[in-house]
């Protein structure tokens, strides 16, 4: 199992340290400051900070060396001739990070709408243009607490490292199969209930709050959307929703088994205008078979007055696939050792929780 794990949070990155079954706080970076990203790339590991009037910033540290500042992504600018593009040309926040299967490669997702690739372990940064360019982006719209689209996922195919796939709150899943030189939107058996009638399977009006692939059979995938849960069995392109999740179909974080396909973890919520813990309890909901059936996880965790909300980016799971932990915009971390039959809250009050990854020593 891994023995680290990456807290980001509204005031800084926490690092905890395994001993035996518990986690302790070993280190805190950049207290005070909101990260809204973190990657573990080898021995390099990222920080994305969201600094409001100062901007996006981001920074990594190479084994046990000091934290050094990088040049983020940065978007050209906007042309004058552009007066149909409804979105700023600048950056928002970096809201995702991950590896691109070929040493060095980074890929970026950030609002508004953004895909950025580095080659040189993130030490310059390139805008993919074909994606930002098409015509079709323009019709991509914010999400709740953003007025810009955003990409949340990124998903790299292990077997092919030019085949991307993107999801986008809010303007569904797009893939691409030449490194991001052209994309499709993708997605079939998706619906949005909150579009006019007639509307509702629109490719683009799909609002994707996260997707998660499962590493030993990377054509299965898993949504997390506003309106269900759906998993698709090539890779994205025709979806199938999972209607038997309980308590709720609302939520906004998903991760997928490493090496079983059949299973993923999601953690519901009451959706659109409050987003609280559904019945005031915290829960997993977890399958084992595919979304025929779901199990409620509860054991050790809160089931009275518990209000907490859990983003897209503040669950994940180990390589094992039993190591597991999720995060809360109260503060609340638990994890567990055993695929979340059991959990553990961690004995400490922490801020507000965007990002739980796990990471090797």
């Amino acid at each position: 199992m891994a023995d680290r794990l990456l807290i980001g949070t509204r005031k800084g990155l926490f690092e905890l340290a395994r001993h035996g079954t518990a986690w302790d706080i070993a280190a805190v970076h950049f207290l005070g400051e909101p990260v809204t990203a973190v990657l573990q790339d080898g021995d390099r590991l990222y920080a994305a900070l969201d600094l409001g009037h100062f901007g996006a910033k981001l920074w990594c540290r190479d084994g046990a060396a000091a934290w050094r500042e990088l040049t983020p992504p940065a978007f050209p600018q906007k042309p004058a001739e552009a007066t149909d593009d409804p979105h700023p040309w600048s950056l928002g926040k970096i809201w995702a990070l991950e590896k691109g299967g070929v040493p060095g490669r980074v890929w970026a997702g950030t609002m508004p709408g953004g895909l950025f690739r580095s080659d040189d372990g993130g030490e310059s940064w390139s805008l993919n243009e074909p994606l930002w360019t098409m015509p079709e982006r323009k019709r991509w719209f914010g999400v709740a607490g953003g007025e810009q689209p955003g990409i949340n996922s990124v998903l790299i195919d292990p077997r092919d490292p030019d085949d991307v796939r993107v999801g986008v709150s809010t303007a569904g899943l797009w893939a691409s199969r030449d490194g991001g030189a052209s994309w499709r939107v993708i997605n079939q058996g998706m619906y949005n209930e909150y579009m006019p009638p007639g509307q509702e399977g629109e490719p683009i009006a799909q609002d994707i709050h996260r997707l998660a692939s499962c590493a030993a059979d990377p054509d299965t995938v898993w949504c997390q959307h506003h309106n269900g849960v759906f998993r698709s069995i090539d890779r994205g392109a025709n979806w199938h929703e999972l209607s038997a999740i309980r308590p709720a179909k609302f939520g906004f974080a998903v991760a997928a088994h490493p090496q079983d396909a059949r299973t993923a973890w999601f953690v519901p919520a009451v959706k659109d205008e409050r987003r609280v813990a559904v019945d005031a309890k915290v829960v997993v909901s977890r399958t084992r078979d595919g979304g025929e059936n779901f199990e409620v996880l509860d054991s050790g965790l809160p089931q009275r007055h518990a209000y907490d909300l859990v983003y897209r980016h503040a669950l994940d799971v180990d390589a094992s696939g039993e190591a597991l932990a999720f995060g809360s915009t109260t503060g609340g971390l638990w994890t567990s050792n055993n695929g979340g039959d059991q959990w553990t809250t961690l004995d400490a009050r922490l801020p507000p929780i965007a990002v739980v990854r796990f990471a090797e020593a």
